[in-house]
């Protein structure tokens, strides 16, 4: 289906300028692509035609259709900034999404696996190194305790270079989100797996293999949906209800130093977020564990 005229330049510039100047991920400048087709189609008039009225009919209709209150916020993000940028370079006289609000976000409490499930999940993985000579067992080893030390991103953990483990310091230098550099802590048992898995890494590597540190069974840079395949798998037995996967050893990284007394800056600046508010909720997860233990032990709760 064409885009009503006008759309389809303005929108090619706008990705170029997402990509080069804001250094957003090809995931992200795909999603805000999309949601801009969407709003194109759903107005079916230009960009300089679109009025407020018409954003909040094409808000309106996602919710009605059942999208969850995060993908309306990421859309309103969306359009605010393309808009924005449409009216500082000239390209349309008015910004009709300078007055749009996204509805509130509610605060999402995950569920996380305990430290005595990490423990079961990362044993069940070294279980499996004494039922063959698999070197792919071994990475499957160093990919889940680095993921649960260093607390990464499944993409941040798929492009680690080889160059940017740093074993004398026990850390990581990561490439996170926009192209931000940080370094990150790596615990005793993930450096021990980790150097387990390098010692057995040539034997997956060919001539062309890239100088990451993860790779897949043909010898190229780990695959992001391989990885989270091999870390569900890893920890499928996690408690009732917990998030697992790659992102679930993520949170339980977060909330487990937070409950052992880490401060939250500390935290923000390992996970690379780059608002100490996307960090606090790890605050709420440890109060709710509180207000739990309360409830269930003090005679007048």
């Amino acid at each position: 289906m064409e885009l009503p005229p006008g759309w389809s330049a303005l929108l090619e510039d706008y990705v170029a300028h997402l990509d080069a100047e804001r250094g957003l991920s090809p995931h992200t400048v795909r999603a805000y692509r999309g949601d801009l087709v969407e709003l194109a189609r759903h107005c079916g008039v230009g960009p300089a035609e679109v009025t407020l009225p018409a954003l909040r009919s094409w808000l309106s209709a996602m919710t009605d259709a059942g999208a969850a209150s995060s993908t309306v916020q990421r859309r309103v993000a969306c359009v605010r900034g393309f808009f924005g940028w449409a009216r500082r370079e000239g390209l349309v006289a008015e910004d009709p999404a300078a007055r749009l609000t996204a509805p509130r976000r509610r605060r999402h409490l995950p569920r996380v696996p305990s430290r005595a499930d990490v423990d079961l999940s990362l044993a069940s993985v070294s279980a499996r190194l004494s039922e063959g000579d698999n070197p792919l067992v071994h990475r499957d080893l160093a990919l889940v305790e680095v993921l649960y030390s260093s607390g990464l991103r499944v993409s941040e953990a798929c492009s680690l270079r080889l160059r940017d483990v740093d074993r004398e310091r026990r850390a990581l230098t990561v490439l996170g989100k926009g192209g931000k550099e940080r370094t990150v802590p790596l615990g005793v048992p993930a450096l021990r797996a980790l150097d387990a898995w390098l010692h057995r890494r040539p034997e997956v590597a060919g001539p062309r293999s890239p100088e990451t540190v993860f790779l897949g069974a043909r010898g190229g840079a780990m695959d992001p949906r391989v990885a989270r395949r091999v870390v569900h798998a890893a920890t499928a037995g996690a408690g009732r209800g917990a998030e697992t996967g790659p992102h679930g050893l993520r949170h339980a990284m977060a909330t487990h130093l937070i409950d052992g007394g880490a401060d939250l800056r500390s935290v923000q600046e390992m996970l690379g977020h780059s608002s100490v508010a996307t960090t606090q909720i790890y605050t709420h997860v440890t109060s709710e564990r509180l207000r739990q233990a309360f409830r269930q032990a003090h005679p007048r709760a």
